[in-house]
């Protein structure tokens, strides 16, 4: 089962970092002095002090038969102390190299536990433990890092429940604990025996899971009945995910990341550029940060023009405008140029007895529920129609460039003012 596991590697890395240590990448910047904000379940006493944390997960999901062998995979962070030590391994604030700058920082190890169970057994718990320990590096003649790690416990139990109907479908309940005896009250100490960043990796050998998110219609009331809580499952190929962070069924990375910025929430390209622009002393307190945060600046720094320029925008879609070949079976619904019942330049609408389309002038209403703040500001504004179109959900919009400078900036550009068909007063008579 572990090369079924490693399919999904990438995406599950990319949950087990997201937030490590964000762009500028310095210990000594105000976004990296709070760390570590999705996945965490703390220690038990931890949760006392602060209800908001959670000690525990719970991840509901259906399988459609009853007799299967599951592999869960409990993937999570162990934080590590780093303190800074000079040549007489004595603690102290920093220690500067050649090319970085080391202060004390909270790193993190990568955890994994490996739970095979019959489905035919459940209910039942599987205990773990993660051991602590304490390491030391020498840093060239100028002192030594010295890393130290809290042991961690935890139990995940299983259940599952036959859900009743002719469909043999079974409802599998993992419920992750974090059962480390640590007592700090503050969350900086208490984060050293978290499970941080967790997620399950879970196969079913002789059952398949059932998508919670877009589920068969017959499935709908058993997914009603599912409770995920601090985790939600998804669809990664054959396998179920169970990610802190919300995914749509088979996540996948862009092909165009060349590796972690450790901020999916941004733009790679964007990520890379700023990240060149650091000085070389903020670079050296990047490389002195954390291992990661070095390979990534080693990586960008060194990153080729044409990689780069692979960041800057791609095109998954493309629609010869000469020359249409045929659509494919499997062309994506939305593209107007594989749907001839559509034609925004001269389909109509009827307004008030006009039929309102391409070229007629129309005065604007804009509607005071669906309008945002700005648009009260073109109200009674006069404007030409300059197409008919259709939304996702089936509903009519006109594109209305404006009358004078401001529709002629619009039409060079290509980006009008959409309005409903009950938001404009055609200026026209009916005939």
């Amino acid at each position: 089962m572990t090369q079924s596991f490693e399919s999904v590697q990438q995406i599950a890395d990319a949950l087990l970092f997201e937030g490590y240590v964000l762009y500028p990448y310095r210990a000594s910047d105000g976004k990296n002095r709070v760390r570590w904000q999705f996945g965490v379940l703390m220690p038990p006493a931890y949760g006392a002090v602060d209800p908001s944390e959670r000690t525990w997960s719970q991840t509901d999901c259906l399988l459609d038969g009853d007799e299967a062998v599951l592999t869960v995979r409990i993937r999570f962070l162990q934080a590590q102390r780093r303190t800074v030590l000079n040549a007489e391994r004595v603690e102290v604030e920093s220690l500067q190299t050649e090319d970085a700058s080391y202060v004390p920082w909270d790193e993190a190890v990568e955890q994994h536990v490996d739970v095979t169970v019959d489905l035919r057994e459940l209910p039942g718990e599987k205990a773990f433990s993660v051991a602590g320990g304490t390491e030391l590096e020498t840093v060239g003649d100028a002192g030594f890092l010295q890393r130290t790690r809290l042991p961690l416990e935890g139990v995940l139990a299983l259940s599952k429940e036959d859900l009743p109907g002719p469909h043999g479908v079974n409802r599998l309940r993992l419920r992750l604990e974090n059962r480390s005896t640590g007592k700090d009250s503050e969350r900086v100490g208490a984060l050293r025996q978290a499970l941080i960043a967790h997620h399950l990796l879970v196969a079913a050998d002789g059952c398949r899971f059932i998508s919670l998110l877009e589920p068969p219609e017959w499935a709908t009331g058993y997914v009603a009945g599912c409770e995920n809580l601090g985790i939600f499952p998804v669809l990664a190929g054959d396998l179920l995910l169970s990610s802190p962070i919300i995914l749509y069924d088979q996540p996948q990375i862009a092909p165009e990341s060349q590796g972690d910025l450790f901020d999916a929430t941004e733009i790679d390209e964007i990520l890379s550029l700023r990240t060149m622009t650091l000085t070389e002393e903020e670079k050296r307190e990047v490389r002195g940060t954390d291992p990661r945060a070095a390979a990534m600046l080693d990586r960008v720094d060194s990153m080729p023009q044409e990689i780069l320029d692979r960041l800057h925008g791609t095109v998954r879609y493309l629609r010869k405008v000469t020359e249409p070949e045929p659509a494919p079976a499997d062309a994506p619904w939305w593209d107007p140029g594989n749907d001839t019942s559509v034609s925004p330049e001269t389909d109509t609408v009827m307004v008030g007895g006009v039929a309102v389309g391409n070229g007629v002038r129309v005065r604007l209403r804009p509607g005071v529920r669906r309008a945002d703040a700005q648009d009260m500001f073109l109200a009674d504004r006069v404007g030409t129609v300059v197409a008919v179109l259709s939304d996702v959900d089936g509903v009519t919009h006109l594109a209305v460039a404006l009358d004078g400078e401001e529709g002629e900036v619009q039409r060079s550009h290509g980006r009008y003012l959409y309005f409903s068909p009950d938001e404009i007063e055609p200026l026209v008579s009916a005939g």
